[in-house]
């Protein structure tokens, strides 16, 4: 496959990047090569950006695998979704594709040489969102 012109992967990495929203935090004026920098710079606004269909697709694998979420009590809701984020390899590789698919060039590059790092802290973030949305998700599941 040849490569891509560059304006033309830079105009898309500008649009990828005009998406994210703004998260407050105390960083260097400029960006540092490190997995914490990335963590703050590029994974916490794409899952802030991504979180409606974060949810979404967490509550549509509650449906479809028949798991009685909305009758258990909000603890047992996030013990449920602990156990279903870590031990599910569809689901988690379903989420780590939804944040790596809008990541600019150059963050995919750093991707590819973190992955694992990432993909773990990729998925913390997710179930710490998960369980702080509990109700969100329960309100997501259709109606039996």
């Amino acid at each position: 496959m040849p490569a891509l012109p560059s304006a033309i992967v830079s105009a898309a990495d500008a649009a990828l990047l005009a998406l994210r929203p703004a998260i407050v935090a105390e960083l260097p004026a400029e960006p540092v090569a490190d997995v914490a920098d990335f963590l703050h710079r590029t994974l916490r606004p794409i899952l802030k950006l991504q979180n409606e269909p974060l949810l979404a697709i967490i509550a549509d694998f509650l449906h479809d695998h028949h798991i009685p979420f909305r009758s258990a009590s909000v603890g047992e809701q996030q013990r449920l979704l602990t156990e279903l984020l870590g031990r599910n390899t569809k689901l988690r590789y379903t989420l780590i594709g939804l944040v790596v698919a809008m990541f600019t060039t150059t963050e995919l590059h750093f991707y590819r040489t973190h992955r694992s790092e990432l993909n773990r802290r990729l998925l913390e973030l997710a179930v710490r969102r998960a369980h702080d949305q509990t109700a969100a998700v329960a309100a997501l599941l259709p109606m039996s």
